[in-house]
């Protein structure tokens, strides 16, 4: 179990925001999953992303892993809403979160999704626990919008709508899903830029408005050729997805993401600033074993997610990475 601000994860194992957790069915499996301590949704937009035959996975041959073009999901966060709505309603009695994945192109947009988000939370005694909000700014996959999270400046006018949005209600659960850094200044140029929103609270204690962080989201400009795809991909001119492009993830990038969790949980752990050490990170990449689960705790993540296995085996990973398939 690990508390992240107003939210309880137990187990401490969640899915990543992902193509397998975009519709009612996907997201109904992963609440009921015993094996799962939150469910986060796929990454919403405010009306939704134009999704089409060009979007789509391949999984690898030699590795458990995958290449990804899919953008944001096609369903509008409104959407997410009602089917996260429907969930609660029908089971009052469990503590298990959402964490709403959003993103969109201006901070604007951002700023009416967290109002919606707002409304829902505040609907009913207790769902303030119940409903977390994680931003992706991140998603290497998007034409013409290069992920901003590589720049902290490109970044940080979203960040200020969040800021804003935790400093009017301070029970609301930030986290961020950050891409696979590959340089020591890009990791500390993240810490300054995020301690940057540490005030004191009435009480007078340092708060920060974000309280965790998913390390890491997908590797983008990746390349494979279909006969290196289980069933050949779905691209054209021998590429395992039509765009050629994606986002690489799974075990091909498993060391990159230990390595980000690593380095993110060290220099969050030396700051001075005593509300940066309260970030909790959630490690991800290449975690298809409960030994990878167990490399990422001792990286220094305090939950664990997974979207590959997910996409390969449906809500049964879980079961698998819980180390309960040998037991049963």
């Amino acid at each position: 179990m690990v508390r992240i601000r107003s939210i309880e994860v137990s187990p401490s194992l969640v899915n990543c925001s992902c193509a397998w957790a975009s519709d009612l069915s996907q997201l109904q499996e992963l609440y009921h999953c015993q094996y799962t301590g939150a469910v986060i949704t796929r990454t919403a937009t405010l009306a939704g992303f134009a999704e089409d035959s060009s979007h789509t996975v391949a999984f690898l041959k030699d590795s458990l892993s995958s290449l990804n073009s899919y953008g944001y999901s096609p369903h509008s966060l409104a959407t997410y809403l009602s089917w996260i709505r429907t969930l609660l309603e029908q089971d009052p009695s469990s503590s298990k979160p959402f964490i709403i994945s959003i993103s969109d192109s201006s901070p604007v947009e951002i700023a009416a999704m967290l109002d919606s988000i707002q409304v829902l939370r505040k609907s009913q005694p207790g769902w303030q626990s119940r409903v977390a909000v994680e931003f992706n700014p991140s998603c290497p996959n998007i034409k013409g919008h290069p992920p901003p999270s590589y720049h902290f400046s490109g970044v940080s006018p979203f960040l200020d709508v969040f800021a804003k949005a935790f400093w009017e209600d301070e029970s609301l659960t930030i986290g961020l899903k950050l891409p696979p850094y590959v340089a020591s200044t890009q990791f500390t140029e993240v810490i300054d830029g995020i301690a940057a929103y540490t005030r004191l609270d009435p009480s007078g204690q340092p708060r920060n408005p974000f309280a965790y962080f998913t390390c890491t989201n997908t590797l983008g400009n990746s390349l494979v050729f279909s006969e290196l795809a289980v069933d050949g991909g779905a691209g054209v001119n021998q590429f395992a997805v039509p765009p050629g492009l994606g986002g690489l993830a799974g075990e091909a990038i498993h060391s990159l993401s230990l390595g980000n969790v690593y380095s993110f949980a060290r220099l969050l752990a030396e700051s001075d600033d005593p509300a940066m050490r309260e970030i909790v990170i959630i490690g991800a990449g290449g975690v298809t074993t409960p030994e990878a689960v167990e490399r990422m705790h001792r990286a220094g993540a305090k939950a664990v997610g997974c979207a590959t296995l997910l996409g390969k085996e449906g809500v049964a990973a879980f079961q698998r990475l819980a180390g309960r398939l040998a037991e049963e």
